[in-house]
């Protein structure tokens, strides 16, 4: 049996490598540990060692390609009949340009050209079945629920493509294929959860299931209209549709343009939507964006949410060049009012809604929440940002939102309570050490916390970066399950959509969570020469949650009048940190 070598994660924001070079080759003896390619990461040039001791039986990855974190890479067995089946496939092109006489029957001729589409099916081409498995997804997690297969039995698959999608209480993610050949059996339902290890499916030759062994046939019957196809551009459209008379070919060829998907991978076109997951198709629907028109840049031509967003951009930039009049017309009359699909129907909950629906269950039943809320003026943090953030942003390449300064003060005033940063174990209250602030960011998923990891110890520049990454890589589906763990103390920002303030839920094991309203400018009252005047100034309520099981009220006002007086202060130019 042999053993898969796969692209490892090579950092946290490292989602893909380009194979530089191969230092062993097909028959080499490997020995466990020994170097086996150079990999280079737009972070890091590396070696990927071998995992075992073996005999390379087949590279999959070429040397200048570039593939994701995941992919396999090469195969390493014991060497028995490896050697002869693994030359056969690269010896056959060879003899086909050179000297396609010496073929031993023209009947094997053309499945070997039409190998070469599929050339990744020669991993399961011995017949015997792979396992998936579900990976590990981080430390702290033990178990995934299968919430929908991209794939059905029969199915074709390739090294890579994904297979399902799977659900943990951190992350949502796609499990890709190991192997290529044919989906044989799925092992675990929609909605079955399994622990990290357990067989989720298992891919073959297709010869493996009763009654398949003339499926190749058809397959290949199919398949030789493809490369008569790749002659005539227009020929491909037309073979889609194959109800469309003859006389429709003509007017195929506008369809043909209008999808320059399709030119060589004319034969994965029909698996596109496969492709797709529900955020993606979601955010297309949003963004008005037919998937159809859409090429994917992912694995397999998956297509990802950077190309429905850079779809919808290009579709936003047509009705740009439209004239005044038209522009007049449209903001005399009202916008129309978005309908969203959801409208009128019922759909399921996804894990990750489930597990905060009984996360926030447990702790509203676990804990005895109230909140507290203050207003701070915070003109002065204003114009300081307003005269600091174009040389920040210069220097740090990051925007200097009111976010970090909001974080910084509340950092200091935890040293200072450190009651509100604590946890509650059984009869006994701990005190963490360090400062690890949690942030709320909303994604299309749900509400997900990341975690900035001895915050304490950071100044506005650092805690800016921190912030913008974490919420990109959220947002993105690219967060490691280990930085959604660990918080100590929880800021949610939910005056970055419009709300002046709110009472949010304390999330176990933490005891308190730090709402940050809305900025808005107002008449307040100030003292000029010692009397009283209006003047127009910014103001912020602050709304602090917490568990009132440890938490007194005046622990909270004190807290929380720390945070108050700090930036009222504004005396932050030594944090600034560039």
């Amino acid at each position: 049996m042999s053993t898969s070598v796969v692209l490892p994660a090579l950092g946290e924001s490292v989602t893909e490598g380009t194979v530089t070079r191969w230092l062993k080759q097909v028959g080499d003896t490997v020995q466990e540990d020994e170097g086996l390619l150079e990999i280079s990461t737009d972070k890091v040039d590396t070696e990927i060692p071998s995992p075992i001791s073996g005999v390379i039986e087949e590279i999959l990855v070429q040397e200048d390609e570039t593939v994701e974190v995941g992919a396999v890479l090469a195969k390493i067995g014991d060497g028995s009949g490896a050697a002869s089946s693994d030359d056969a496939p690269q010896a056959a092109p060879a003899e086909q340009e050179s000297e396609p006489a010496q073929e031993a029957a023209p009947a094997e001729a053309a499945p070997a050209e039409q190998a070469a589409p599929a050339e990744q099916s020669a991993p399961a081409a011995g017949g015997d079945s792979t396992e998936v498995k579900l990976p590990e997804l981080g430390e702290s997690v033990t178990e995934g629920t299968v919430t929908r297969w991209l794939k059905a039995v029969g199915d074709d698959v390739a090294v890579d493509e994904p297979l399902l999608e799977i659900s943990t209480d951190k992350v949502d993610t796609e499990i890709p294929s190991p192997v290529a050949g044919t989906l044989q059996e799925i092992l675990v339902q929609e909605d079955e959860t399994v622990n990290v290890g357990a067989a989720l499916a298992r891919i073959g030759s297709g010869a493996a299931p009763a009654a398949q062994p003339e499926a190749p046939a058809p397959a290949a019957e199919e398949k030789p209209a493809a490369p008569a196809a790749e002659e005539k551009p227009a020929a491909p459209a037309a073979e889609e549709k194959p109800a469309a008379p003859a006389a429709e070919e003509k007017p195929a060829v506008p369809a043909a343009e209008e999808k320059p998907v399709a030119p060589a991978a004319a034969a994965s076109s029909n698996d596109d939507i496969t492709y797709v997951t529900p955020l993606v198709r979601r955010l297309a629907q949003q963004q008005g964006v037919d998937l159809s028109s859409v090429m994917g840049s992912g694995v397999g031509g998956r297509i990802r949410k950077e190309d429905v967003l850079k779809a919808a951009e290009a579709a936003k930039s047509v009705p740009a060049a439209s004239s005044a009049p038209a522009a007049a017309a449209s903001a005399a009359a009202p916008a129309p009012v978005e309908v969203s699909p959801l409208r009128g129907t019922t759909q399921k909950m996804s894990r990750l809604r489930k597990v905060i629906a009984e996360r926030a269950v447990a702790s509203m039943q676990a804990t005895a929440q109230l909140t507290t809320v203050v207003e701070v003026d915070v003109t002065k943090v204003a114009a300081l940002r307003d005269r600091v953030k174009g040389e920040f942003q210069q220097k740090t390449g990051d925007k200097l939102s009111f976010l970090p300064f909001f974080a910084i003060a509340a950092i200091e005033a935890l040293k200072t309570y450190p009651i509100i940063n604590s946890t509650v174990e059984g009869d006994e209250i701990v005190y963490p050490a360090q400062e690890n602030i949690a942030i709320a960011v909303d994604t299309e998923r749900g509400l997900l916390t990341p975690v900035i990891k001895e915050a304490g110890d950071k100044n506005i520049a650092q805690l800016a970066r921190e912030i913008a990454d974490l919420a990109a890589r959220t947002r993105d589906n690219k967060l490691k399950p280990d930085e959604l763990a660990g918080g100590t103390f929880t800021l949610t920002n939910t005056g970055s959509r419009g709300a002046l303030f709110d009472t949010p839920i304390v999330f176990l094991p933490q005891s308190a969570i730090l709402g940050l309203g809305a900025v808005v400018k107002k008449p307040g009252v100030v003292s000029v020469d010692g009397k009283d005047a209006i003047s127009v100034r910014s103001y912020v309520y602050l709304a602090l949650s917490y568990d009132h099981r440890t938490i007194d009220g005046a622990d909270a006002a004190r807290f929380l009048g720390a945070v108050k007086a700090r930036l009222e202060a504004a005396q932050f130019e030594g944090d600034l940190g560039y």
